[in-house]
């Protein structure tokens, strides 16, 4: 599974993904900042990736969204506030430990998803 870190998640777990030979990329390593969350979902959904995101609440309202209009999707898997932002390694493992679990793509397209802590 391939996958693209929401603007509101470090570059550094990015970084720490890929040290771990995960396809990971940051919406701040491709110029997305201060992109709309639509144009992040696009984004993802163009390369065929999982959006990593801490914002719940929109990127689902999006997933029914694409849902609806038939768009590309590739899931979303939300990373809950219970985890610290600025806890780049402990959000990287539990997104290896994810990963491990889901080697290949999300469950199905559309599909929303919670990060373990």
């Amino acid at each position: 599974m391939k996958y693209y870190l929401d603007e509101d998640l470090s570059p550094k777990i990015a970084e720490i993904l890929r040290k771990h030979h995960i396809d990971a990329i940051s919406a701040h390593e491709v110029e997305m900042l201060q992109a709309a969350d639509m144009e992040q979902m696009e984004r993802a959904s163009s390369e065929g990736r999982c959006l990593i995101t801490r914002n719940r609440n929109d990127f689902i309202r999006l997933t029914v969204q694409f849902f609806n209009e038939h768009r590309p999707h590739n899931g979303v898997l939300i990373i809950p506030h219970t985890l610290p932002g600025d806890k780049f390694s402990a959000i990287a493992k539990a997104v290896i430990k994810y990963h491990s679990k889901h080697p290949e793509d999300i469950l199905e397209a559309y599909t929303v998803d919670f990060l373990e802590t």
